[in-house]
């Protein structure tokens, strides 16, 4: 019976739960998790820089299809890396109708990373998704189950279809997923806007045997606890409960949504989880969202969940992507008990709060953001909508207002939104140069507990590994710590 993780580190986006950090926590048994969000963005700037180490070369090499990995390697590999000072190379963006050439770079990146996760050690793998980013889901979820992935996690949405999607690809048959598509309801009969992916169409080869990965839905009330377990396309293996208090994406508020002084939603009795609740729903569950120590973890146990999610504490690990000047400087603010956080209701095209720390030279800084030129050019939070000529078309509220507009939406939707597909490429070292503009800023998305990982910190230093904060977590120390993370594994 496969043993369920205490702690699942949070797949955070882009780049920052990354292969390295999935690896060093997994291979210390509990739960590490990679994001999936814009990997075959990510993969295409790893190949463009050259492929320090050679990593992303050894998991094309395992890829089951070679010549698909030799295509994609041939089109972005470029040795000794790009010359300072020119852009990345660029890739369509999604559609519901994607062209063959990114559906095999979606299948493959997401299989490389998930492939190097799992080097070294026998212990499962997750890899997160977000429901709001729809277009590139199908052939990511495939290229992720052909590396056997070992757990597939998904928030920021209601993931109703996903558990079908996994069952179909286990199967090797065509999977489908509905495209939420703004007004595609009007007229005399509904539009069909699913999405489809057939395996044997890419099959280039055998198909290799596949192992349907265990399934988290990732929510943030009992409600929608509730609506997963009983309405699901499949099976649901496990839920994450989030609470605001997260980094990234936040469910808005239950009701109107209010604005506190600050500026920031407000949230009530309404948004609180019902933990006897949870426990009668008897699926096992983990509670997320200023969960990351050691005593909150045992409250959690206390209360009947299985484990916790953390990701703010292994955002600023070591192993983590995310760049080393900016965890250096907020490391530095959390020691001082100096760090802070905004949940922005604004700044995602989403429409969903969207947490950020405030520091100088990123996007947080509104003069910043008001000097970069408006663009769209990654899309991956675009917006499908059906167009006056009954075509489904695409827009997001951070490109350039008149175009927005243009395309039937609303200017006062365009105030404070923030282009998050380039911002958080930036985070990871990967931002784009754009004309004779700098490159695009940063924008870091953590938890409202961003200070408690200071408690990460041993006396002297200034930076911690994943291996320490699961040493911390479950009130490890030294040599017990070794103990019991080699037998768990």
């Amino acid at each position: 019976m496969l043993q369920l993780p205490r702690i699942i580190q949070g797949g955070m986006g882009v780049g920052v739960s990354n292969w390295r950090l999935a690896n060093a926590v997994s291979k210390l048994g509990q739960l590490g998790v990679v994001s999936g969000t814009a990997l075959d963005q990510v993969f295409v700037r790893r190949l463009a820089d050259g492929d320090e180490g050679g990593h992303m070369r050894r998991g094309l090499d395992a890829f089951p299809f070679p010549a698909m990995a030799r295509r994609i390697w041939r089109e972005y590999f470029i040795a000794g890396g790009k010359a300072a000072g020119r852009s990345y190379p660029t890739v369509v963006m999604h559609q519901r109708r994607c062209p063959r050439k990114l559906v095999e770079l979606c299948m493959v990146s997401n299989f490389v990373e998930v492939f190097l996760a799992r080097e070294g050690h026998r212990n499962p793998v997750g890899i997160n998704f977000l429901e709001k980013v729809q277009m590139p889901l199908l052939p990511s979820i495939y290229g992720a189950m052909l590396a056997g992935v070992g757990y597939v996690l998904m928030g920021a949405g209601i993931p109703l279809h996903v558990p079908a999607v996994l069952d179909a690809f286990a199967a090797h048959v065509v999977a489908e997923y509905k495209l939420a598509v703004a007004g595609a309801s009007r007229g005399e009969a509904e539009m069909d806007t699913t999405m489809r992916l057939d395996p044997a169409e890419y099959a280039e080869g055998p198909l290799p045997v596949l192992v349907r990965p265990r399934f988290l839905a990732i929510v943030s009330s009992n409600t929608l606890a509730s609506t997963m377990l009983r309405r699901a396309s499949g099976r649901v293996d496990g839920l994450v409960i989030e609470s605001p208090t997260a980094g990234g994406h936040n469910a808005p508020p239950r009701g109107k949504m209010q604005l506190n002084a600050a500026g920031e939603p407000v949230y009530g009795e309404r948004d609180q989880v019902n933990m006897a609740g949870l426990r009668a729903l008897g699926a096992p569950f983990w509670m997320a969202g200023g969960y990351g120590s050691a005593a909150k973890l045992r409250e959690a146990l206390l209360e009947g969940a299985t484990g916790i999610q953390a990701g703010t504490a292994f955002a600023f690990s070591n192993e983590s992507g995310l760049r080393a000047d900016l965890k250096k400087k907020l490391l530095a603010r959390a020691a001082a008990g100096t760090g802070d956080v905004f949940t922005d209701p604004l700044a995602s095209p989403t429409g969903f709060p969207f947490k950020v720390a405030r520091l100088e030279g990123t996007s947080s800084v509104p003069e910043i953001y008001q000097e970069r030129r408006r663009i769209c050019n990654l899309g991956y939070l675009r917006e499908a909508y059906l167009a006056d000529d009954a075509r489904i078309s695409y827009r997001c509220s951070a490109e350039p207002v008149a175009n927005y507009v243009a395309k039937g939406g609303k200017a006062e939707d365009t105030v404070g939104r923030k282009c998050l597909c380039n911002a958080l490429m930036a985070n990871i070292g990967y931002a784009q140069k754009r004309d004779q503009q700098a490159d695009e800023p940063p924008l870091v998305t953590v938890g409202n507990d961003l200070n408690s990982i200071a408690q990460f910190l041993k006396p002297g230093r200034t930076t911690y590994s994943a291996a320490e904060v699961i040493e911390s977590l479950l009130g490890l120390s030294g040599d017990a710590a070794g103990l019991a993370l080699a037998v768990s594994a």
